[in-house]
């Protein structure tokens, strides 16, 4: 332990600790996840998302043609 550290009330030093595996954690965080990683989560979100709304127009469509038949 330093001299700095002994002199250092025990809370600032938690505090300080704490702040430490904050940054840490972040940027282990940061590098697991780049832009572009996220970036192609969104565009296959989108994808699926505007799959389903088209296909459910589709469906929507094709069930109100055959209305007439019933």
């Amino acid at each position: 332990m330093t001299e700095e550290e002994s002199t250092a009330t025990p809370s600032s030093t938690k505090t300080e600790r704490f702040a430490q595996w904050l940054m840490t954690r972040e940027e282990r965080r940061s590098e697991k996840e780049s832009n572009l990683e996220g970036l192609i989560k969104m565009n296959l979100f989108v994808s699926f998302l505007t799959l389903g709304v088209v296909g459910g127009f589709e469906s929507v469509r094709l069930a109100l043609s055959l209305i007439p038949y019933l």
